[in-house]
């Protein structure tokens, strides 16, 4: 068992989390975008070899949030609220 933590309720047992996707994977705006921009939002990853940053559930608490983690070592070196994951201007 991991413990994957929480930002709103601490270190939890990895069977309570969803996967959301990867980080930065914005929705197109707009209606009149190609098919082949949509296919490649709908579609493509980088899935990155090792230090990834992706979107996480809480499903206990039902909050979305970003973690950091190594895909190659499964180790977590953090998690954020979406919205301090945002970039400030």
């Amino acid at each position: 068992m991991q413990l994957f933590p929480c930002p709103f309720c601490g270190p939890r047992d990895e069977r309570e989390f969803h996967y959301g996707g990867e980080a930065g994977n914005l929705r197109p705006d707009g209606l009149d975008i190609s098919p082949d921009r949509w296919a490649d939002y709908l579609h493509m990853r980088a899935n990155p070899k090792g230090a990834t940053k992706e979107i996480w559930v809480h499903t206990t608490c039902g909050e979305f949030f970003a973690m950091e983690r190594d895909t190659v070592v499964h180790t977590v070196s953090g998690s954020t609220t979406l919205s301090e994951a945002e970039p400030r201007s």
